[in-house]
């Protein structure tokens, strides 16, 4: 069946997405704001698959929910613009729509690019992408993983993403909720609630589950920051950090 409203969770990596999706499931009305793209193939995809997706992403109250990072973005546009029979000249964010009934989006980011682009290397080098709370640490030695180059490069991808989302918002003035990651890991559950505002959803008898995960920077992650923001400005005559 067919969502009565819908939400979808941009973002790019290392932004406290994966914990703002575990909290948003464990309230039972908020969808199920999984990366149901993420293992789809555009060029293959059919309405059987659109229809799976909102079967899977929607909790009985008609809410669905979607976590997504702009990759193969146009693809996708394709993809339902072909599937959902759609008339030519719709915008972007129309055809999202189409697919996604009555979509609000979410936006996150962090305000440190830095640490964000170093913990995404770090969980490259470790595999370690998630902790579930309460688990133990990966052990795995991981001080001469350091690379200017990796670092470098995730620090302008993330911005490229965040950038596309921008763009795709701008197409019809879309004004998103933003969730910014250093916020939302100090006000947890009031984010929570805030969301699930912005969505019209009554919160009046929702529980919100104890974070999933927990944070994984440590002494290592931060050496490699002090160390790329000294190397980036190496040769800069006005050192901005």
């Amino acid at each position: 069946m067919k969502p009565i409203g819908s939400y979808t969770i941009w973002f790019s990596q290392r932004t406290g997405s994966s914990l703002l999706y575990k909290a948003l499931e464990s309230t039972g009305v908020a969808g199920i704001p999984r990366e149901w793209l993420t293992e789809q193939d555009p060029g293959t995809f059919g309405i059987q698959d659109i229809r799976q997706i909102w079967q899977n992403g929607t909790t009985p109250n008609g809410v669905f929910g979607l976590k997504f990072s702009p990759f193969k973005l146009d693809e996708w546009f394709l993809a339902f613009q072909r599937e959902l029979d759609l008339a030519e000249g719709l915008s972007r964010p129309q055809i999202w729509e189409k697919a996604f009934p009555a979509c609000k989006h979410i936006f996150m980011t962090r305000r440190n690019k830095v640490r964000l682009a170093v913990s995404w290397w770090r969980a490259m080098v470790t595999g370690e992408w998630h902790r579930v709370h309460g688990t133990t640490p990966h052990q795995k030695e991981i001080g001469d993983e350091y690379s200017f180059d990796a670092i470098n490069h995730l620090l302008m991808e993330c911005t490229l993403r965040e950038a596309a989302m921008e763009a795709f918002f701008a197409e019809e003035s879309i004004v998103p909720m933003t969730i910014i990651y250093e916020d939302f890991i100090q006000n947890y559950e009031d984010t929570v609630i805030k969301i699930l505002n912005f969505l019209n959803i009554p919160t009046e008898f929702v529980q919100v589950a104890p974070p999933f995960l927990d944070q994984i920077a440590d002494d290592i992650a931060e050496s490699w920051v002090q160390r790329f923001r000294t190397e980036r400005q190496a040769d800069w005559e006005n050192i901005a950090w």
